[in-house]
This record gives C-alpha cells, sequence and structure tokens, in this order.
C-alpha cells in the first residue's frame, strides 16, 4: 500500500513510499536536497521499517533536532502502526 507523509522541521515537502508487510521501498522525496533524498531512497529501498528505524531514527541536520532521514524513518513507524490498526 502506499503512504504519504508530510515531515516537520525539513525542506521536503512530502514522503512517499510502499509499505508491503514490512517492507519499504518506492520512496519518493518532494522538495529537499534532491540528490542526497534519491541516494537514500535507494539505499533504504527494501529494508524493513525496524532496519530503517535503527539506521536513520535520531539523525539531525545541523542544529536542527531532525532530519530527511530522521522523518522517513518517522513516517515508516507511522505507516507500519496505522497498518496493524486497520
Amino acid at each position: 500500500m502506499r503512504y504519504s507523509y508530510t515531515p516537520r522541521g525539513v525542506c521536503p515537502m512530502n514522503i512517499s513510499f510502499e509499505l508491503d508487510g514490512d517492507t519499504v521501498s518506492n520512496i519518493q522525496f518532494t522538495g529537499g536536497c534532491n540528490g542526497n533524498l534519491k541516494a537514500i531512497a535507494k539505499l533504504v529501498d527494501g529494508w524493513t521499517v525496524e532496519q530503517i528505524e535503527e539506521k536513520l531514527r535520531g539523525n539531525t541536520c545541523g542544529r536542527k533536532p531532525t532530519s530527511c532521514a530522521d522523518q522517513l524513518a518517522i513516517a515508516v513507524r507511522a505507516a507500519k502502526d496505522a497498518q496493524a490498526k486497520a
């Protein structure tokens, strides 16, 4: 199923991805640092929610308390939790 998330405190306006069970794929960021975000999306494609959280959750950007990678980890967890409730 395709999910969409509006990140907070970072440049991208939207993060969308597919979630099949626990596997995340087809990640797309709208806005932000295009090259870096494409690289993140390619690197974690096919990872589980837990793997993404383990590696990316808590990463910061400069003086910000979050980052695009951190927001992706938050987004996939929110989608996984929503999926479990459905």
